[in-house]
């Protein structure tokens, strides 16, 4: 006999998923800080869960390369690795910029609506000085691109690596740099207002290619 009401299953995916949210958005802000031990009892106790979707959480904050976890060793808050951050970056701007390319053509009235809203939040935040509040409203506006061009599989990888980028987001909207990117938002929107898909995609380069100037350049290995 089927049942119509199967909570069990999903409650557990929720579950899982929110305790890796709220332990990637700890780590990305600072409130667990690099070297910070992470046990998973404590962690468990703190968050009112078991320790399975912790440990679930662990795993896969290690597959992004927030953590470092170690068999038969402490796992710790991972410091920031400016390599992998670079790698990262390249990959977050790979998936922004062929998502705009799809959804270039395909953006409704609503959706260029609330792209343009979203920037005005995030000119707003970062004029407040506010950095939380602007890391979400770019989050908002990218995701109508993201959302409209349907890849599921461009999500899954923003997924992996967009909390790699964003510990190196917060230092640049906690600058007078960000306010650049309030600029460069609009012209994504009016680009894609226009249907320009690859004049979209180019703004969008522009756009994750400005973190770029917080990192240095990349030392190379002596191959001789």
């Amino acid at each position: 006999m089927s049942t119509t009401q199967p909570l069990a299953p999903v409650r557990k995916g929720l579950l899982r998923d929110d305790v890796y949210t709220r332990l990637r958005d700890a780590i990305v802000d600072g409130r667990l800080a690099p070297a910070s031990v992470l046990r998973d009892g404590e962690l468990a106790a703190q968050l009112g869960v078991s320790r399975t979707p912790v440990r679930e959480a662990i795993l896969k904050l290690a597959e992004s390369g927030l953590v470092s976890a170690v068999p038969g060793r402490s796992t710790i808050v991972a410091d920031v690795d400016e390599d992998a951050v670079r790698d990262a970056q390249a990959v977050v701007a790979a998936m922004h910029r062929l998502a705009v390319t799809t959804a270039a053509r395909r953006f409704t009235d609503d959706d260029l609506a609330r792209m343009r809203e979203a920037n005005a939040r995030f000119a707003a935040a970062l004029e407040a000085g506010d950095v939380d509040a602007a890391l979400a409203a770019d989050d908002e506006l990218h995701d109508v691109p993201v959302a409209v061009s349907g890849n599921r599989a461009l999500r899954t990888v923003l997924d992996q690596f967009t909390p790699v980028v964003r510990r190196l987001e917060r230092i640049r909207f906690g600058t007078h740099a960000g306010q650049d990117s309030v600029h460069l938002h609009a012209e994504l929107v009016d680009r894609c207002e226009a249907g320009d898909a690859a004049g979209a995609a180019d703004v969008s380069d522009r756009i994750w290619r400005t973190l770029q100037d917080l990192l240095p350049p990349p030392t190379h290995p002596d191959t001789t």
